[in-house]
């Protein structure tokens, strides 16, 4: 089953959540869904890769949302069997005084080129484990701090034990984010030095030829944000034959800080923006953190309507993306404008069948769909709602909101109920519409769809951000704070608009929102020459999507990382 993809070495992609399709519901927003897009982008360059994740069985969770605006998490169990291949390999790791026995299940990512890409999802839901270890699999970021640190054991090392296994041959480790730092620690067992080389004091380890099979990629800017374990629950839950006191060396002192423990295990080190490598080269001094700013996948995310004018106008552009620069003097007006209707269309549709409200598609729609969280501030349009009903009564418009919050995050809940309040406070002036269970297919709806993409971080805590790029690719300009990738792909009334000047200090950016809006948005949208609102519609297609794709990500990877 798996001869195609053990004659040669590959890169072996480490990520705890990956979007593979829709149905599939093994990732909880950003991190998977861009894990899913380096995947598809592997594939159609022909880059040889495995991944490797964890079956999530349960999912991350199904969101349903009452009249009041209270989430509800709810468990989404899949069917393994249905769209993947259980392989026949198994492998152990010893968890918290136990052996668990660890399966996998295949998946097959296939490219436009003929490429195909293996992923591995682990699995402990077996029968000669223990019923608590059977768990350890089922749930994307579920339970508590000990559940987290067995995940994470399962990922990194037994996901390297299930590639030996396999017999996949590895010529490098990517890990993608900290959880799967582990792996790091198993090959440090695997590579040591003879033991009449080694002096006293020194560690038998041999560091630099596990530094040099090693890649990570932090996402992360806040210190906070990252995975910490006591040394007394990894003494209780971790293998007993790692080397605490070298374990300490490398992940910190205090705590087994993955993070840390990543990024002395790894000689290449990225942030996922320019701006974002900055905050992590002062966030961990000491460290050289490079930059390769995301990207999206272009065919996944650009609309059929797109798709279509893209194939006829600039042939070859899903292998070659870098062709889309030439939207602006290639592709007419009024071909634009027809795909973006169609997009539109087909949102307005969507919107219907799931809440019942008709939206008018000669107004304009405002997007913001994201993770619901205190520093994405998607609060931050209703801040003033007696103004925002001032603008909408010179230049009516539409706002159409999704996304979930954590499970454990309650100012995340409370922001979603905070924003059904503000929907019912405009009722009749402007229409607002929250839709649940954002997912890939409600994503490609709605980057697509809206006229406008919203974003409205705290600076400087955007490490990225990816949905701008997928409304990029369909032609929709974003209004945004410049944080992430906005920093890098703003250009001012060319590619779409920023709010405020980009500074940590962002008190006024409700202020400015508003007054971009009123006073530069929506009077181009509203102009009687239309041509203007599509110009920037081409610079948001040749100027943004040409370059924030994640075909010219993986190129990088490939040259920077993993070929050295």
């Amino acid at each position: 089953m798996l001869d195609e993809f053990t004659h040669g070495p590959r890169v072996a992609y480490f990520s705890m959540e990956i979007a593979l399709r829709n149905e599939i519901p093994t990732y909880a927003g950003g991190l998977g869904v861009l894990a899913g897009d380096t995947v598809r982008s592997a594939a159609d360059l022909m880059i040889p890769m495995v991944a490797v994740s964890l079956v999530s069985r349960a999912g991350y969770f199904h969101q349903q949302i009452d009249a009041q605006g209270r989430q509800v998490a709810q468990a989404v169990f899949w069917e393994p069997e249905r769209w993947t291949r259980a392989l026949d390999a198994k492998i152990a790791v010893p968890i918290d005084g136990r052996t668990v026995w660890v399966g996998a299940w295949l998946y097959v990512v296939e490219g436009h080129m003929g490429g195909r890409q293996p992923v591995l999802l682990l699995d402990t839901d077996l029968n000669e484990n223990h019923p608590e270890d059977r768990e350890i699999t089922h749930y994307l970021y579920g339970g508590d701090t000990a559940y987290r640190l067995k995940q994470e054991i399962v990922l990194g090392i037994g996901g390297l034990r299930m590639l030996q296994a396999l017999g996949v041959t590895v010529r490098h480790y990517h890990m993608n984010e900290g959880h799967s730092a582990l792996l790091g620690l198993e090959l440090l067992r695997w590579y040591t030095y003879p033991t009449e080389d080694v002096r006293p004091g020194e560690s038998h380890y041999n560091l630099p030829r596990v530094r040099d099979l090693c890649s990570f990629t932090t996402h992360t800017p806040i210190e906070a944000g990252h995975d910490r374990f006591s040394y007394e629950l990894v003494q209780r839950v971790l293998d007993s034959d790692f080397d605490i006191e070298s374990i300490k060396h490398l992940a910190g002192e205090d705590n087994l800080n993955m993070t840390r423990l990543a990024l002395n295990l790894s000689e290449y080190v990225n942030g996922v923006a320019k701006k974002h490598a900055e905050v992590s080269n002062a966030m961990f001094p000491g460290y050289r953190v490079h930059a390769i700013t995301n990207g999206v996948h272009p065919f996944t995310w650009a609309a059929e309507s797109f798709r279509q004018l893209y194939n006829h106008y600039l042939p070859g552009w899903c292998h070659e993306p870098q062709l889309l620069m030439r939207a602006d003097c290639c592709i007419p007006d009024a071909a634009i404008w027809e795909s973006h209707v169609q997009a539109k269309q087909y949102l307005i549709k969507k919107v219907q069948a799931i809440t019942g409200v008709s939206l008018d598609p000669k107004l304009p729609i405002i997007g913001y769909a994201r993770r619901m969280t205190a520093y994405k501030r998607p609060g931050l349009l209703f801040s003033d709602i007696e103004r925002l009903k001032k603008i909408a009564r010179h230049h009516p418009f539409q706002v159409v909101l999704a996304g979930k919050a954590h499970a454990h995050d309650e100012n995340g809940k409370h922001l979603i109920e905070q924003l059904y309040a503000h929907a019912r406070d405009l009722a009749g002036t402007i229409t607002v519409i929250y839709l649940p269970e954002y997912n890939i297919e409600l994503a490609q709806a709605l980057t697509a769809g809206a006229d406008v993409w919203l974003n409205t971080p705290l600076p400087p805590l955007e490490a990225s951000g990816t949905s701008g790029m997928k409304a990029a690719l369909n032609g929709v300009p974003s209004l945004s704070i410049l944080d992430g990738w906005w920093m890098e792909g703003c250009i001012e009334g060319v590619t779409g608009w920023a709010i405020g000047d980009g500074m940590e200090i962002a008190d006024g950016d409700g202020h400015e929102l508003y007054d971009k809006l009123e006073q530069v948005v929506f009077p181009l949208y509203y102009s009687n020459d239309r041509s203007n609102w599509i110009k920037v519609m081409k610079g948001a297609i040749s100027k943004n999507a040409s370059y924030f794709n994640s075909h010219r990500m993986m190129r990088r990877y490939a040259t920077e990382a993993y070929i050295r």
